[in-house]
C-alpha cells in the first residue's frame, strides 16, 4: 500500500470531547449572562440599570447602617475627650490650684427648644489647659463657639440669644471638640468667676471612664430597631434583582430555540442578575461616598454626624459585598423554578396550582415559637440577642412570604366594577407576584414598626417618670450660688420685671445643723433654712398671718422627718450654718416665739419643711453656702417668653441654673434609642418609596406596548391613571392587613417576654396612614412616565 493510499483510508471515529466540569459550566454560563446584560442594547441596559439602582439604594443604606457603630464610638470618644479629668470618685472634688488649672462653671441654656451647652472659664495661671478643638484660652469677654452656634448668633432674628451671650466670638471649635456638626457649644472667658460663686476647678480634660451600660430592656429595643430597619432593605434588594423578569424570560426562550437547555438558561439568568447586583454594589458605594460628604448638612431629629464618622466596619463591608451578589443569584434561581422556558414561549406557574399556604405559615409560627422557648427574661439579667434576632427575622420574613399568597387569593375573586378597577384587577390576576413583591418591603417595615411602637408604649412608664411638678403654678426653676445683699428681693424684682412673667417665688436657701461634737457613726441633725418674703412663704408652707421679721418651724407630713426637724430647730436654741469650705461657720438663735406650721408642695413637686424666716429676721448675706432659688410662672401666650426669662437669668448670674418644669421626664438613653428609631424609620420609608417607584416604573415600561394599544383604541388617560392607582393600592391594602396582624402578634409577644401589659392596640394607625400615603406618592410620581408611555408611537417595532 502506497503512502498515497494510506492517506485515502478514512480515519477511525474521533473521541467525543469531554464535557466541561460543573464549575466550568457555571462560569461559562454566568459569563454569558453577564455579556447579555452588558451588551443587550438599550433594553438590556435599561433593565440592568433598574436593577443596579434598586440594589444601589439598598447597599447605600446597608453601608450607612454598618457605619453606625463607628459613628457612635467616635461621638462617644470626642465627648469623653472634652470631659474633665476626674481626680477622685467624688463628683464634687476639685483639683489643687496651679499654673495650668482652670475654674469653670456650666452656663448652658436653651433657645427655641434647642439646647446650647457652654462653660464660663477663668484661668488660674499663665498656662491654662484648653479643651479639645480650642486653639487658645478665651480672654474675659471673649468666646470660642462651635460653627453652628456662631451661625446662630450671626442671624439677625436671634437678637435675644445674642443678648444672652454678649461675648465676642474670637475663634471656632474644630471638629475634634464637637460631637456633631450641628452641636451648639461654647467656652467663654470670665474675669470674675470664683469658687465662692460656684466655680469648679479642673486640672485636665479626658475622662477614660466607661459609658453607662444599657439596661436589658433598652438592649431588646435596640436589637429590634436594627432588625426592623434592615429587614425591609434585604427584601428590597431581593426584589430589585428581579426587575425586568418578563423580557429576560422571553429572550431566554430564544436561547432555548438555538439549543440551550433549562439549566443553562437559569445560569445565564443568574449571570445577568449577578452583573446587575455587582453594578448595584458599585453604585451603592458611590451613593454612600457622595452622600457622606453632605451628611454634616443633614440633621434628622436633631441628630447629625461628621463625614469621617461614617466609616463602615471592614468586616461588615466584606459581608455586604459577598451577600448581595449571592442573594441576587439565589433569588434568580429560585424564581426560575416557577417558570418553564420553552423554545417557543414562556409558561409561568399555572393558576390552578396556586401558591401553597402551609409552608408560608411555618415561618411566622416558628418565629413566635422561638420567643416562647426563650421565655421571659429578668429585668436586670443578661440578654441573649440571638433568639430575639432569629425570632423577629422569622416572623417578618414569614409575613413577606405570606403576602403573595394573600394577594393572589384575593384578586382572583375580584369581578366587575368600573373600567379602571377591571383593568387593575385583571392585571393583578395575570401577575400578582410582581405587585406583591413591590409592597413586601412596606409590609415588613409596617409590621416591625407596629411591634416596636407597642414595645415602646409598654416600656414608657419605666423610662418616662412623672415628676410631680405643677406646671400650672410655675414653668421655670432657677438657682444660683451668688447670694447678694438683697439676693431674694433682687432676684424677684428682676424676674418680675421680665416680659411675660406673672409670678415669682424667690428664696435664699441654706442648711442649718444642731451644734455639737459627734462621733464618726453619729449623724448630725440637719434641716433646711429658707429666707423669703411673706408671699413666698405662703407658697411653701401653710402660713396664715405673716409680717416681716417672723420665723416659722415647718413640719412635713412624715412624722419621722418632723421629729428630725424638731431635733435641729429647737426654739430659743442656737443653730449653726456650715460653710462647706466656703467661709466661717455662722451661729444663730432661733426665736422662742417661732410658730409651728405645716409644709406645702412647691411647683417643682418638692415638699418644704425646716426653718423658714422673713428677711427681717436674719441678714441673708451672712449665710454661708446659701443659694438663691426662684420658681417662675409666665404667660405662655407671650411670644418668646421663655427666651426673655433665660436672658434675665443670664443677666443676674451667667452661671445660674435654669430648668424648665415638666410633668414627665424622659430617660436619656431611652430617648436616644427612640431618636435612632425615628431616624432609621425615616430613611427606611424613603427607601421603600424609592423601591415602589422603581418597581412601578419597571412595570410600566414592561407594559409600554399594551398601554399604546389601549390608547390607540380610545382609552382615556384618566382611566389608565386610576388603574395604576388601584394596581398599587390593592396590594398595599392587603399588605397593611398582614402587617398590622403580624405586627400586633409580634408586639404582644415581645411585651409578654418583658412581662409588660400591652397598653395600646391601635398604635398601628399612624403607620397604616404612612403606608397609604406612600401609595399616593408613588402614583403621583409615576404619572408623568405613564403619560409619556401612552402614545400611539409605542406600537412601532423593529
Amino acid at each position: 500500500m502506497t503512502l498515497l493510499d494510506q492517506k485515502r483510508i478514512p480515519a477511525g471515529p474521533a473521541h467525543p470531547p469531554e464535557p466541561p466540569s460543573p464549575a466550568a459550566s457555571w462560569l461559562r454560563d454566568l459569563g454569558l449572562g453577564i455579556r447579555f446584560a452588558a451588551g443587550g442594547g438599550r433594553e438590556g441596559w435599561v433593565r440592568t440599570l433598574l436593577t443596579a439602582v434598586g440594589v444601589g439604594l439598598g447597599v447605600a443604606l446597608l453601608l450607612t447602617a454598618a457605619s453606625i457603630p463607628h459613628m457612635l464610638d467616635a461621638r462617644s470618644a470626642r465627648d469623653q475627650a472634652r470631659s474633665e479629668t476626674k481626680i477622685s470618685e467624688s463628683p464634687d472634688a476639685s483639683a489643687k490650684k496651679s499654673d495650668s488649672t482652670v475654674l469653670r462653671i456650666e452656663a448652658s441654656t436653651e433657645f427655641h427648644d434647642r439646647s446650647i451647652t457652654g462653660y464660663l472659664m477663668r484661668a488660674d495661671g499663665d498656662h491654662p489647659i484648653v479643651p479639645p478643638g480650642v486653639a487658645a484660652f478665651p480672654a474675659p469677654g471673649e468666646m470660642v463657639a462651635s460653627p453652628a452656634l456662631e451661625k446662630l448668633l450671626d442671624a439677625p432674628e436671634n437678637a435675644l440669644l445674642k443678648e444672652r451671650l454678649p461675648y465676642k466670638v474670637t475663634s471656632t471649635i474644630s471638629d475634634e471638640g464637637l460631637r456633631s456638626p450641628g452641636e451648639l457649644w461654647f467656652y467663654a472667658g470670665s474675669g470674675t468667676l470664683t469658687s465662692a460663686s460656684g466655680g469648679h476647678r479642673i486640672a485636665g480634660y479626658g475622662d477614660p471612664g466607661p459609658a453607662d451600660p444599657l439596661p436589658p430592656m433598652l438592649i431588646l429595643l435596640t436589637i429590634m430597631v436594627c432588625v426592623v430597619l434592615l429587614a425591609p432593605v434585604a427584601i428590597f434588594i431581593a426584589t430589585a434583582v428581579r426587575f425586568g423578569g418578563d423580557r429576560r424570560d422571553r429572550r431566554l426562550a430564544a436561547l432555548r430555540l438555538v439549543g440551550a437547555d433549562i439549566r443553562m438558561t437559569r445560569r445565564i439568568a443568574a449571570g445577568e442578575a449577578l452583573f446587575g447586583s455587582v453594578l448595584g454594589l458599585l453604585m451603592g458605594l458611590a451613593l454612600f461616598l457622595t452622600g457622606r460628604q453632605f451628611i454634616g448638612d443633614v440633621e434628622v431629629w436633631d441628630t447629625s454626624a461628621f463625614p469621617s464618622d461614617l466609616a463602615p466596619d471592614p468586616r461588615l463591608c466584606l459581608l455586604i459585598a459577598l451577600a448581595v451578589p449571592l442573594i441576587a443569584v439565589l433569588v434568580t434561581l429560585v424564581a426560575m423554578r416557577s417558570v418553564v422556558i420553552e423554545p417557543l414561549g414562556v409558561v409561568r406557574g399555572s393558576r390552578n396550582r396556586g401558591r401553597r399556604l402551609w409552608w408560608r405559615l411555618l415561618l411566622p409560627v416558628a418565629g413566635l415559637a422561638v420567643f416562647g422557648i426563650t421565655g421571659k427574661f429578668e429585668e436586670y439579667g443578661p440578654v441573649n440577642p440571638y433568639p430575639i434576632v432569629t425570632g423577629a427575622v422569622l416572623v417578618l420574613l414569614g409575613l413577606a412570604l405570606l403576602l403573595p399568597w394573600l394577594v393572589e387569593a384575593c384578586v382572583g375573586r375580584l369581578r366587575g366594577g368600573p373600567v379602571p378597577w377591571q383593568l387593575a384587577t385583571r392585571r393583578l390576576q395575570l401577575s400578582s407576584g410582581t405587585a406583591a413583591r413591590a409592597v413586601s418591603g412596606v409590609t415588613v417595615a409596617v409590621a416591625g414598626a407596629v411591634a416596636l411602637q407597642m414595645l415602646f408604649a409598654a416600656m414608657n412608664d419605666d423610662f418616662n417618670k412623672v415628676t410631680g411638678q405643677d406646671t400650672s403654678r410655675a414653668q421655670f426653676y432657677a438657682h444660683s450660688e451668688i447670694v447678694r445683699g438683697d439676693a431674694a428681693v433682687h432676684t424677684i424684682k428682676e424676674f418680675r420685671a421680665t416680659k411675660g412673667v406673672t409670678q415669682v417665688i424667690g428664696t435664699v436657701e441654706a442648711y442649718a445643723t444642731k451644734p455639737g461634737t459627734y462621733k464618726d457613726d453619729e449623724i448630725q441633725p440637719t434641716t433646711s433654712f429658707t429666707v423669703g418674703d411673706c408671699a413666698t412663704l405662703r407658697e411653701l408652707a401653710r402660713v396664715t398671718s405673716c409680717r416681716d421679721g417672723d420665723t416659722f418651724v415647718v413640719h412635713p407630713k412624715d412624722k419621722g422627718q418632723a421629729d428630725w426637724v424638731d431635733e435641729t430647730a429647737r426654739k430659743g436654741k442656737v443653730i449653726e450654718f456650715g460653710s462647706y469650705g466656703r467661709g466661717k461657720p455662722l451661729r444663730w438663735t432661733l426665736p422662742a416665739d417661732a410658730r409651728t406650721v405645716g409644709g406645702r408642695t412647691d411647683p417643682s413637686g418638692e415638699e418644704h419643711w425646716g426653718i423658714m424666716v422673713t428677711p427681717g429676721a436674719i441678714d441673708a448675706r451672712t449665710l454661708p453656702g446659701a443659694e438663691t432659688v426662684s420658681q417662675i410662672r409666665v404667660d405662655e401666650n407671650v411670644p418668646d417668653v421663655a427666651e426673655y426669662v433665660r436672658n434675665t437669668a443670664a443677666r443676674i448670674d451667667p452661671g445660674m441654673r435654669l430648668a424648665t418644669l415638666t410633668s414627665v421626664v424622659r430617660d436619656r438613653q431611652y430617648a436616644s434609642v427612640q431618636t435612632g428609631l425615628q431616624v432609621g424609620a425615616t430613611a427606611t420609608l424613603l427607601l421603600i418609596a424609592a423601591s415602589m417607584l422603581v418597581s412601578q416604573l419597571e412595570q410600566l415600561r414592561e407594559r409600554k406596548r399594551l398601554l399604546s394599544v389601549l390608547v390607540a383604541f380610545g382609552t382615556r388617560r384618566v382611566t389608565l391613571g386610576w388603574s395604576v392607582l388601584w394596581q398599587t393600592a390593592i396590594p398595599v391594602a392587603l399588605g397593611l392587613v398582614v402587617a398590622v396582624a403580624g405586627g400586633l402578634a409580634l408586639g404582644a409577644t415581645l411585651c409578654w417576654m418583658i412581662d409588660k401589659d400591652v397598653s395600646g392596640w391601635f398604635l398601628f394607625l399612624p403607620m397604616a396612614g404612612a403606608g397609604a400615603g406612600l401609595v399616593l406618592l408613588v402614583t403621583l410620581l409615576s404619572l408623568p412616565v405613564l403619560w409619556r408611555l401612552m402614545r400611539p408611537d409605542g406600537l412601532r417595532t423593529e
